[in-house]
């Protein structure tokens, strides 16, 4: 899936958190998209290995949720929302194609590394590729909570995501035909 869409993932639970408590709504918007985008950073080394964790980010996860709850400030919430977002990315990255620069000619069955038991999850190729139709409407219902809740800037930044994903979905074949054709 793309980072847009991960960070619109972080961006919904974010938005969750905003309704139960909007004195902490910029911390968890912050937290949530950060989170959300985070584990593709690994993109530079070896992606969906490197930054994604889907058992470690869960397992930190629970106890700093726990944590936000019983001192509940920016910075706890913040981490907390980070966190989730991150294991949510690194866990739904099973959910969609492999990590290669083509997926759709790729017979790798690499959907993210699962640190814990030292083996690669499958892809389930729910969404077949980052980029693809499918991803780019998934992020899109993910930002719309995001959109009703937040105003301002954070609004301008979902909506600028939105705007950056379809471009991407438009030109991410051929793109990806391009240099895959490189390798």
């Amino acid at each position: 899936m793309m980072a847009t869409t991960h960070g619109f993932v972080g961006l919904a639970i974010a938005a969750a958190v905003a309704v139960i408590a909007p004195e902490l709504a910029v911390a968890a918007a912050i937290g949530g998209i950060a989170g959300g985008i985070f584990p593709d950073l690994d993109v530079l080394a070896e992606h969906r290995r490197t930054l994604h964790f889907p058992g470690y980010y869960t397992m930190v996860a629970l106890p700093a949720l726990g944590l936000a709850y019983v001192v509940t400030d920016v910075v706890t919430v913040g981490v907390a929302t980070f966190l989730v977002a991150a294991a949510v990315h690194s866990l739904s990255d099973a959910l969609g194609g492999t990590p290669s620069a083509a997926p759709w000619k790729s017979d790798l069955d690499h959907g993210v590394y699962f640190h814990a038991a030292d083996r690669w999850l499958p892809a389930k190729r729910w969404i077949r590729y980052d980029g693809a139709p499918e991803d780019f409407a998934l992020g899109a219902v993910f930002a719309l909570p995001g959109l009703v809740v937040f105003d301002g800037s954070i609004r301008y930044l979902a909506l600028t995501g939105i705007a950056v994903s379809l471009v991407y979905t438009v030109f991410r074949r051929p793109i990806g035909n391009a240099v895959a054709g490189l390798e």
